[in-house]
């Protein structure tokens, strides 16, 4: 308890209440720009977050993470064109709403939402980090590289309808974590000796989000000018009350156990929040038509999971999101090593993250639900100029992390490739946990067999390692059996959806 009253201390600073303010502000505004997410923005922002405090860094990431998740909420309401994928489902009824004249309630249930579950999510947090961290801190090198493998598996395997471009995304990423002679033998150098060091992770990330996502939008950007729905101040009834709470709670509970698990995301609970709501509702009929529930519970849903995606983040430096990734080499940029000892070895930056997100959630209400009709306007700002302006801070950050005019050159040889990945449908997300977590996996394996001496045993010598091995297996199983009941078309005709999704 006193080391959570310390970190709202911190996070209560002027300093950092004014980056929470920033980052809410921003992420929301990124968050409704649809094709620009949280993970852009953070990957854009890498190079100014290092000239920052650890804390205020941090803080102003989890505010940007909070922000573009209720950013994209409002998308979705007023354009039917979800801002983030997790956003998605929102439209389905939100957008019926709008139409029917009641985009005010359906942002107002999205931004309440957001905060009950937030915050529910963020107490948990304060229960679940420091238990799960004492247990994981005790875990040997051969049960941490299963996990670590269990990781790259699953957001390899169950995200997207394709488990071979899911895997060729993993080696990909793999590949690139490879390069440099952190072995002592030069590995995928070419010759250069800049490589040596191998790749700065800062430069990929900002090339396959913000280089390759602005390409890839800007190309299939439409002329026509969009047309929002006019909206109001958000405001809730009591009716709209009583048909929200209780979905509210359930996407909360839901969401949050969906977002601690590898490759969990918050795509599957809210899809099963709205299936739960559409069936436990007292109004069926207006299913489809413009229900409050079918935004209440999605929405909460979707917060909830963002505060569980936290957990794995924090207590085994594992990414279950792409923008977790980002905070993931945010927090290795300043020397910090995430996993097992981060709250033992940086128990105030742990803790002033904890009690900043109730912060960031209490500022998206207060400030954000009046700000609902100038969230409308942005919308309006001209595509090519946003794009124009995205590329222009995307290169200038990847020169400021070494000032080297060869990072500018990876950034455009990354950048295509993200470009190419989009176009040929290859998810981001394996590439870039990959390039994160193949070196700590290599790390663990030689820890592994120098211990016992190069007995390959050694790795499923531990209870943990031998549930998570048995964990993937089952997993392959159901691959296997999915894979074989599935009748062909419906598999087709799912994956460029699907695809669009896991690219976001």
């Amino acid at each position: 308890m006193d080391l959570l009253l310390e970190g709202f201390q911190t996070a209560l600073t002027p300093e950092n209440l004014l980056f929470a303010t920033i980052g809410v502000l921003l992420g929301t505004a990124v968050g409704v720009l649809p094709g620009i997410g949280p993970a852009m923005t953070l990957a854009l922002l890498l190079p100014v977050a290092l000239t920052m405090g650890p804390d205020s860094a941090i803080i102003m990431f989890a505010g940007i993470y909070y922000g573009g998740m209720y950013g994209g909420s409002t998308t979705s309401i007023l354009l039917n064109t979800p801002g983030e994928s997790s956003s998605v489902v929102t439209a389905i009824e939100g957008n019926k709403m709008a139409k029917k004249g009641r985009a005010a309630q359906a942002l107002a249930t999205a931004a309440i939402g957001s905060f009950v579950a937030g915050t529910i999510g963020t107490v948990l947090l304060w229960v679940l980090v420091p238990t799960i961290a004492d247990v994981v801190v005790k875990l040997g090198a051969p049960s941490y590289f299963a996990i670590m493998l269990l990781a790259l598996f699953a957001v390899s395997t169950v995200l997207g309808t394709s488990k071979l471009r899911g895997f060729i995304s993993l080696f990909l990423g793999l590949a690139i974590g490879l390069i440099g002679t952190e072995t002592g033998q030069a590995r995928l150098t070419f010759g250069q000796p800049l490589l040596a060091d191998g790749i700065d992770i800062v430069v990929v990330a900002v090339a396959i989000f913000a280089i390759g996502e602005a390409l890839w939008v800007a190309a299939h950007l439409r002329r026509k000018p969009l047309e929002i729905i006019p909206v109001g101040q958000p405001w809730m009834n009591k009716a709209d009350w009583g048909r929200s709470w209780k979905p509210w709670l359930r996407g909360t509970a839901l969401g949050f156990p969906f977002g601690a698990l590898p490759a969990g995301g918050a795509e599957v609970p809210t899809f099963l929040s709205y299936a739960a709501e559409k069936k436990l509702t007292k109004h069926p009929e207006e299913f489809g038509k413009g229900a409050i529930e079918g935004v209440a519970g999605p929405e909460a849903a979707n917060n909830a999971s963002a505060a569980g995606t936290l957990l794995p983040l924090l207590t085994l430096g594992l990414p279950t999101t792409a923008t977790a990734a980002i905070i993931l080499v945010a927090i290795t940029s300043f020397g910090i090593q995430p996993g097992p000892l981060l709250l033992e070895n940086e128990p105030d930056l742990v803790w002033a993250l904890l009690a900043s997100l109730v912060v960031a959630n209490l500022l998206l209400l207060v400030i954000n639900l009046p700000m609902a009709p100038l969230w409308a306007k942005v919308l309006q700002i001209p595509r090519p100029y946003l794009y124009a302006g995205i590329l222009f801070f995307a290169t200038l950050g990847a020169y400021t992390v070494n000032f080297q005019a060869f990072d500018v050159a990876l950034l455009l040889v990354f950048g295509a490739l993200g470009l190419a990945m989009r176009r040929f449908g290859l998810p981001v997300l394996p590439l870039i946990v990959a390039v994160i977590l193949g070196p700590k996996l290599e790390y663990q394996l030689t820890q592994a067999l120098a211990l016992s001496q190069g007995e390959v045993s050694t790795l499923w010598g531990e209870p943990i390692a031998v549930v998570v091995y048995v964990v993937m297996a089952l997993l392959l199983v159901a691959i296997v059996v999915n894979a074989l009941r599935r009748p062909p078309a419906a598999s087709e005709g799912t994956t460029k959806d699907t695809e669009e999704l896991v690219n976001r």
